[in-house]
């Protein structure tokens, strides 16, 4: 029913509604940027740890990296935080400084493309179970950067028309750009990991899907993305905690999938698929990051190291401009008579 052919009573309950969220939407933006700020200003009264430096640097925490070889999963506790000693207040910290970092040299590689002088690119691909925290890593470490310079892709089960093209097909096309950042939320491995645990793709096509990645990632690499793999990784009574988190806040239904039951009872099964597809498809160029993530906040944390250490190996600069500033200063101060 259209909005207008609605009582007059009921769409000024709809406007009214509709403020009400939107002030509370607002309100909460206020509480975040409240807190960021508060924790920058605490870490600069004091003197920076070298754990701050580190992360600030780029080098600090960043889960399991694996350049190459095999992963046992069940050797990396989803509870550590490797690369990290401080606490989830010591971590709230470090997140606010290198979310201004971040968003710095993020600024830099998008003005780079702007003015067409841009030459390299960050894929951040993120993939874990169910309930693993993807979604907050895009709120809370990649809505710290300019949108207008990320593109954010959530990958879904296939078309009927994706399904008529190889697997790569629907991939290709959200690669991001010289100076953009692209971020995947699940991802081309999809297609080696659902398709293995539900066995509708055989073994040998399998490996060569594997085949196939690794020659599209490293042709993306050699063409100047830095490409980041992380597979956010908790614990099966964790996720449990979560699913049942919930179906216990009305707020939260949107979220719950009567599905995600079903995938949890092959928790085992897709542990082994995950480690045979990080094993055949790590690469110096593209390597896989397994970052425990029981604790949100380091898995946070240890995301934003990795997209600033990938920003700053490009090493972007402010582009230099071509206009004679001083004529344009002073055409400028004409106008102001």
């Amino acid at each position: 029913m259209p909005t207008s052919s609605l009582p007059k009573a009921v769409r000024k309950a709809r406007r009214e509604a509709a403020v009400e969220h939107l002030e509370e939407l607002n309100d909460e933006l206020a509480e975040k940027r409240k807190a960021v700020k508060k924790a920058a200003k605490e870490a600069a009264k004091s003197k920076p740890s070298a754990l701050l430096v580190d992360v600030v640097a780029g080098e600090g925490p960043a889960g399991v990296k694996v350049d190459d070889g095999a992963v046992d999963l069940s050797a990396v506790s989803p509870d550590s935080t490797p690369g990290f000693e401080g606490s989830k207040k010591d971590a709230a910290v470090a997140l606010a400084l290198g979310e201004r970092v971040l968003s710095e040299l993020q600024d830099r590689l998008y003005a780079q493309s702007r003015a067409d002088a841009a030459t390299g690119s960050v894929l951040l691909v993120l993939q874990g179970m169910d309930t693993s925290g993807k979604g907050g890593i895009v709120r809370h470490v990649v809505g710290a950067m300019d949108p207008q310079g990320v593109r954010i892709t959530g990958f879904k089960a296939p078309t009927d028309e994706e399904k008529k093209h190889d697997f790569l097909w629907r991939i290709k096309p959200h690669l991001p750009a010289p100076g953009q950042i692209a971020v995947f939320d699940r991802s081309h491995y999809e297609d080696v990991l659902i398709h293995r645990v539900r066995g509708w793709a055989a073994e040998a096509e399998i490996k060569r899907r594997y085949e196939a990645i690794n020659a599209f990632e490293a042709e993306a690499a050699a063409q100047g993305t830095r490409i980041i793999k992380v597979m956010l990784h908790i614990s099966h009574e964790e996720q449990g905690e979560r699913l049942l988190e919930r179906l216990n806040r009305p707020e939260k239904h949107w979220k719950y999938n009567a599905g995600d039951i079903d995938e949890r009872k092959l928790w085992d099964d897709y542990q082994d698929a995950y480690a045979k597809a990080i094993e055949a498809t790590s690469s110096p160029e593209a390597p896989w990051h397994v970052v425990p993530a029981n604790h949100k906040w380091y898995a946070r944390l240890a995301v934003a190291d990795l997209l600033i250490a990938a920003l700053r190996d490009i090493d972007p600069v402010w582009p230099k401009t071509s206009l004679n500033v001083g004529a344009e200063r002073a055409r400028l101060a004409a106008t102001r008579d």
